[in-house]
């Protein structure tokens, strides 16, 4: 019988060791060899996040907010009370507290937000007035 040939390439030493072959695949640019991909990066991260928390609130968001809340209510209800229909009574009612709370909590937030800032750019206007008055 003839020897059927080898499909695949044998992997590992005699030992069973597999040793890799280093980076195969594209060389890293510039920025990645200096690290400042990963510091652009996390800098976008964090602008993205105060754009997040600089947006008003609104009521879909609120809506939204409080639908989930209220499925995971229902879900907990359903397991805890053994009676679905008490449960799925209780989901309009949960629904109907949930968004105004939601709404109200984010607006105060963003209303404490907003405070902090001007409070923040205040501040920093009359101290740099301070260190021009103190030359």
């Amino acid at each position: 019988m003839a020897p059927t040939k080898r499909k695949t390439k044998h992997r590992g030493n005699a030992a069973g060791m597999v040793e890799s072959r280093g980076r195969t695949g594209r060389p890293p640019t510039a920025a990645e060899r200096n690290g400042t991909a990963a510091k652009e990066k996390a800098k976008a991260r964090e602008q993205q996040k105060m754009n997040r928390l600089d947006r008003p609130p609104t009521w879909r968001g609120a809506i939204t907010r409080a639908m989930l809340a209220a499925i995971l209510m229902l879900l907990i209800g359903i397991v805890v009370l053994k009676n679905s229909n008490e449960a799925i009574a209780l989901f309009p009612i949960v629904l109907l507290f949930y968004v105004p709370i939601s709404y109200y909590t984010d607006a105060w937030m963003y209303k404490r937000r907003q405070r902090q800032k001007a409070n923040a750019k205040a501040r920093a206007k009359a101290d740099a007035k301070a260190k021009v008055d103190a030359q």
